[in-house]
């Protein structure tokens, strides 16, 4: 009786041993998918109520093989998550360019020798550009061989690059009610299509904070490293103790220590110096914050000072929130005194209030909705050379001074206007405009007889 007991024991003991070891290996699975396995954990709080998770990406995933799929989505899997993140892609061709006789879009430029012009180079501009859209003015995404058809909810479809497009590129994962957590790369995806968020499960909080740079302080939902924006993320670094992971909705403040490391502040009131990571070192990305009164501005590491996190209801504004974009209009005074109104398009590219302002001011580059912009004022191009800025008003009244760069520089490609009632267009170049005056929102023109692509 004595050894049957003992081995009795002996069994249940190593019973207990491979249950535990099971149980490990679901642990460690789980945290392989850190969003998922975290998000289960969070109880339900005013801040993840069902009409709060308004904000996150839904839609409907076709695969090549004729699957469906329906849920909640986030593309790289652990990137962009909610309607007011960024589609990034590229556009090789510009149809726009169709409207401006080719010689008007000859560059001239000097060839010297030790300093003196012995003679002029022509050339054509390059008229690609980057594509940006907040994923709440997307209606569908389309690959077909190496382009990518993006369609707007205003109708406008944009052709990219297929290969140029990084958001597609790093796939997409969807949290399937019928197939669970469903991870697709880009080369399996037929049909990408964007829908009002559904009633969600618990979810972790979105971030939510200010960020304090010399240039002033912004405060909005928040993307760490341009990728981490959920409470369930985690912020990796190493001290002398060892390598960390830090859940970011157990973070109260992260502030720059030195040029390669962060001091970490917990909410608890712990505090870890974490360096060795690129997500808290020199390789940091920056840090997006959408603020309300510029739309997005991308906070660089070497402007970044401090961020505080703080608690907000919500994960942003739902899908319907977005309206479709609407064609720009207004007047462009030139450097001669000419003023020329009606329909725009701005750098022979952006041509509707959805689209976008991008320009640095120090090492803050800002994107604006040109919905939310009144006028910009320029400066020749001598003054800008010495550092004078572009006066940008928004619609609120603020003035931005912002670097004669990105959207502001000598890579304009400058501004059609097509008058009212007609399918033609004139052309300014950017080295003539002096003032560009938009309409508001609600006062824009039909817009003309063409589409672009």
């Amino acid at each position: 009786m004595r050894i049957a007991g003992g081995t009795a024991a002996l069994l249940l003991l190593a019973l207990l041993v491979a249950l535990g070891l099971v149980a490990v290996r679901l642990v460690r699975n789980l945290d392989v998918n850190t969003d998922v396995a975290a998000a289960s954990a969070i109880p339900r709080s005013p801040a993840t109520s069902d009409e709060a998770h308004k904000g996150f990406l839904y839609g409907r995933v076709t695969t090549r093989s004729g699957a469906a799929y329906e849920g909640r989505l986030r593309f790289g899997g652990d990137e962009e998550a909610f309607w007011g993140d960024y589609f990034n892609g590229f556009k090789e061709e510009n149809p726009w360019a169709a409207k401006v006789p080719p010689e008007r879009l000859t560059e001239s430029r000097p060839v010297t020798v030790l300093g003196v012009e012995i003679a002029r180079r022509e050339r054509k501009p390059n008229l690609g550009r980057p594509f940006m859209a907040r994923f709440g003015d997307i209606r569908r995404v389309e690959p077909s061989g190496r382009e990518l058809l993006v369609t707007l909810k205003s109708g406008t479809g944009f052709v990219l690059n297929r290969f140029d497009a990084d958001d597609f590129a790093d796939g997409v994962r969807i949290w399937d009610d019928q197939h669970g957590v469903v991870d697709l790369s880009e080369r399996g995806i037929r049909r990408i299509e964007f829908v009002p968020t559904a009633e969600l499960d618990a979810v972790a909080d979105r971030l939510h904070g200010t960020v304090r740079t010399p240039q002033g302080s912004f405060t909005g939902f928040v993307q760490w490293d341009r990728q981490s924006s959920l409470g369930s993320d985690e912020l990796q670094g190493r001290t002398a103790d060892g390598e960390f992971s830090l859940r970011f909705d157990a973070i109260r403040t992260i502030a720059r220590d030195s040029g390669d490391s962060a001091l970490v502040t917990m909410r608890d009131g712990r505090e870890f110096v974490l360096s060795g990571t690129r997500a808290v070192g020199r390789g940091n990305r920056g840090v997006y914050v959408d603020d309300r009164r510029y739309g997005r501005v991308l906070v660089s590491r070497e402007a970044f000072e401090r961020l505080d996190f703080g608690d907000v209801a919500g994960s942003g504004p739902a899908y319907d929130e977005f309206p479709a974009g609407k064609p720009l209009s207004g007047t462009v005074t030139t450097r001669t005194g000419s003023r020329l109104t009606g329909r725009l398009v701005f750098d022979l590219d952006e041509s509707e209030t959805t689209e976008t302002l991008d320009a640095p001011r120090g090492s803050v580059d800002y994107t604006i909705p040109f919905g939310l912009v009144a006028s910009i004022v320029l400066p020749v191009r001598e003054e800008c050379a010495d550092g004078r800025h572009a006066a940008v008003t928004l619609q609120s009244g603020e003035t931005l001074e912002l670097e004669c760069a990105g959207d502001l520089g000598d890579g304009n490609a400058g501004m059609l206007i097509f008058r009212a009632g007609g399918d033609s267009a004139e052309y300014v170049p950017w080295v003539e405009v002096k003032r560009v005056e938009f309409d508001r929102p609600a006062a824009l023109l039909p817009p003309p007889a063409e589409p672009h692509g």
